[in-house]
């Protein structure tokens, strides 16, 4: 559809006309030489006198070329546009974020994949999160890697495709064998300072204990809760294991216990899996929506349209004279020959 932004400039359209109808006309005063018997002069040269005022009069095209050319101005003046089609946006009411163990233990092999097969630890977190991420559509979910360092693997966005795809590049290792927990939840909370949702959730998966975090697990989960983030803790493994990579259950308790969330134990992929639905059913997809029509700028469009207009009657006017130019010429030459 379309409309104009100013349309009450619309409103200068006559007034070209308006002035030319109302303002009086350029009256241009020249000496002249009195003539007592003019009159007799007249009679005797069978000349009628006339009046003295003259009115140059503007061809019937050149008032219509300016006209149209003006009115092409006043439309551009006005800002035309082109209104589209209601476009419904939906945006996203939560910022999701999954912390990964990948230190040294998580490739154990005492997990089953989907098919039956035994799997290292981390192929079956992939594989369960993997379908976690498919059912968050709306969300935006964002990725951290840990073992000896924590990083950012994949801010928040709204890409799924790409949180999934780094994901599965992610190995055993990559970040040294530790078990960095304070840190990688540190660097959460850090991302969700720049969140501009209210409900934040972050999801820290791991096998073993922090190993010397400049963090406390701890003091990362008050910082968290203060933060308004919500932080669910899964364990996966023998809880029976000692020694570096022991299983923390005490600690990863107190962090859920802190910042309101849950905390869960996964022996096999299929409690791994049973635990990601049950976060998906209480933390369902939310999003808001806002529709807004789009607006194309035409401006431009009569603007151009009234220089071309312009350019192109310039270009007759030019022609027109060269053309009587050459004819005046051609009828001269006969009498000058003569």
């Amino acid at each position: 559809m379309l409309t104009f932004s100013h349309t009450w400039l619309l409103m200068l359209i006559p007034l070209p006309w308006l002035l030319r109808r109302w303002l009086p006309a350029h009256h241009e005063r020249k000496a002249a030489v009195r003539v007592p018997f003019m009159q007799q002069l007249s009679q005797l040269a069978g000349i009628q006198p006339g009046s003295a005022k003259t009115v140059a009069r503007r061809p019937v095209s050149q008032w219509l070329v300016l006209s149209l050319a003006w009115l092409l101005v006043v439309v551009a003046l006005a800002r035309p546009q082109w209104l589209e089609d209601p476009v419904i946006k939906e945006l996203p009411m939560r910022d999701l974020m999954v912390a990964v163990d990948l230190s040294g233990s998580m490739e154990a092999q005492d997990f089953t994949d989907s098919e039956g097969n035994i799997v290292d630890r981390l192929s079956a977190v992939k594989q369960v999160l993997d379908a976690f991420f498919a059912r968050r559509d709306g969300d935006r979910v964002g990725l951290i890697l840990f073992g000896s360092a924590a990083f950012v693997q994949v801010p928040f966005t709204d890409d799924l495709e790409v949180v999934r795809e780094l994901l599965e590049e992610a190995q055993v290792r990559m970040l040294g064998p530790r078990t960095m927990l304070g840190d990688a939840m540190g660097l959460a909370i850090n991302q969700f300072e720049r969140s501009e949702v209210e409900d934040r959730v972050l999801i820290v998966l791991t096998d073993g204990n922090d190993t010397g975090s400049l963090v406390p697990p701890e003091r990362a989960a008050e910082i968290a809760r203060d933060n308004s983030v919500v932080v669910h803790t899964i364990a996966i493994g023998d809880p029976t294991s000692t020694g570096e990579q022991a299983l923390d259950e005490k600690t990863l308790e107190k962090i859920s216990t802190t910042t309101g969330g849950g905390y869960f134990h996964a022996n096999d992929r299929v409690e791994l899996e049973a635990i990601y639905d049950y976060l998906d059913e209480i933390n369902p997809r939310q999003v808001d929506t806002q529709s807004y029509r789009p607006l194309t700028d035409l401006y431009y469009l009569p603007l151009a349209a009234s220089m071309l207009l312009t350019l192109l009657y310039i270009m007759y006017l030019e022609l027109r004279l060269r053309y009587f130019g050459r004819k005046l010429d051609q009828a001269a030459a006969p009498e000058q020959a003569s």
